[in-house]
């Protein structure tokens, strides 16, 4: 049984990380208009220093962007807000715990949208432990 199973790919990671966007509610998605979800192996060292992580595989995920509250209509035009999902670190996780690939994914993705929306880690752990 194991013989035949492989971790995905980076457009298979990609794709699950698109599907699981589309199965979240309508009007959560359309405040995530114009965000670029993407997959990397691993962040980039730049990304890496500047979050002051100790390895690559600290991170599963970063938004990279301006957080809805601090937008504004008179912005001048700026790069679209981007969320990146690592997959190494991700399946590195993965195999660490009992949640499956598609769980954690989710969690991750809406964890770097929850900044999107300006949320910080804070806000997001406050509002995970009061739905437990």
């Amino acid at each position: 049984m194991w013989t035949e199973a492989k971790a995905p790919s980076l457009a298979e990671m990609e794709a699950m990380a698109h599907e699981v966007f589309e199965r979240l509610p309508k009007t959560f998605r359309t405040l995530c208009h114009g965000v670029i979800i993407r997959v990397d192996d691993f962040p980039t060292d730049e990304v890496l220093d500047e979050m002051q992580a100790q390895s690559e595989f600290d991170l599963l995920g970063l938004f990279q962007g301006v957080g809805l509250p601090q937008q504004s209509n008179q912005d001048i035009a700026r790069l679209p807000n981007m969320i990146w999902l690592y997959r190494r670190p991700i399946l590195d996780y993965w195999a660490e715990h009992e949640e499956t690939l598609g769980h954690i994914v989710r969690h991750v993705l809406i964890h770097e949208i929850g900044h999107h929306f300006g949320l910080s880690d804070a806000d997001m752990e406050a509002i995970e432990a009061a739905a437990d």
